[in-house]
């Protein structure tokens, strides 16, 4: 996405900067709280400010391209969402215009800003601490399936963060006593054959990371846990409501809404350089019981106490 003071634009404005994206349902709350955030900056679109949207439908090859589009519309903040790739697309499609990122994993390690708290260059924005996030995944599953011995831990080799990802799952269960098994996917196809494969593998409970692809099948990714009797944990609540297992960590939702309050920032003068990474503050245990039986899973009563939502 794309974010330009309204009345500002040179030539059509209604035709360069279209109101409605082509993937609203499936971005549609990112959209929302994009737009929440600008809001809360005193920016509403459509009065004071434009936005264009650009998507790559899944496809990490595009996003340069739509990168290159945005900077060519001259736009005076570019937001990448989604993480890790489209942060790197529109970074190196500009070193001058603001580029604010979302949900991104280690970016100092990634080579997107020089610290946390001084960024430096044009780029800033809101970090999910998401590696954290493999070892509490791991452990809850051994609390869940005490009997496992065997994980899976999906990746998305498109994903420049995948190995990063996958060498701290492996550390983490071996540390645990458990074995993981790696399955790669970024599409559909292999999403399917990577669930196929895990009953052969002994494997009854699936990590599966905050990433774009995997998020934006989230709903295919469940229902196949369904079929395969295959726990599931993530990071995002919306896997959860969905039908997964669990869900640990932050508020998917809550990242793009202050990541947008950056871009309000910048449009109202501030700099990227100075606008420390933000982490975030609170994370959320979310539980199905629904799923829990369906998987013949008693919940332990101490999960259920510090549980911040149950799904019944």
């Amino acid at each position: 996405m794309a974010a330009r003071r309204a009345g500002t634009a040179a030539g059509d404005a209604s035709n360069r900067f279209p109101q409605q994206p082509s993937a609203w349902r499936v971005g549609e709350f990112r959209v929302s709280a994009f737009r929440q955030g600008l809001r809360e900056t005193g920016f509403v679109e459509g009065q004071n400010v434009l936005i264009a949207f650009r998507w790559p439908e899944g496809r990490y090859d595009q996003l340069p391209g739509l990168a290159t589009e945005l900077v060519d519309l001259r736009v005076a903040v570019l937001f990448a969402a989604g993480g890790l790739p489209s942060a790197l697309a529109a970074k190196a499609a500009t070193q001058t215009i603001p580029v604010v990122f979302s949900a991104v994993t280690d970016p100092v390690r990634q080579g997107l800003v020089a610290s946390l708290n001084k960024p430096g260059g044009n780029v800033t924005g809101m970090s999910l601490l998401t590696f954290e996030m493999v070892a509490k995944s791991a452990q809850l599953l051994k609390e869940l399936i005490p009997t496992a011995r065997v994980i899976a831990y999906l990746v998305n080799p498109s994903n420049k963060s995948a190995q990063l990802h996958a060498n701290e799952a492996s550390n983490v269960a071996s540390a645990l006593g458990l074995a993981v098994r790696l399955l790669n996917a970024s599409t559909d196809d292999e999403l399917d054959d990577a669930f196929a494969s895990l009953p052969k593998m002994g494997v009854t409970g699936l990590v599966v990371p905050a990433e774009p692809f995997f998020d934006s099948h989230r709903e295919r990714i469940v229902a196949l846990s369904k079929r395969y009797s295959i726990a599931v944990i993530s990071s995002l609540r919306e896997y959860v409501v969905a039908g997964g297992l669990v869900s640990y960590g932050a508020s998917l939702p809550d990242s793009y809404r202050r990541a947008a309050i950056y871009a309000g920032r910048i449009l109202k003068g501030d700099k990227p350089a100075d606008l420390p990474v933000m982490q975030p503050t609170k994370y959320d245990l979310v539980i199905n019981l629904k799923t829990a039986k369906a998987l013949g899973l008693a919940v332990p009563p101490a999960l259920l106490v510090t549980a911040d939502e149950v799904i019944e």
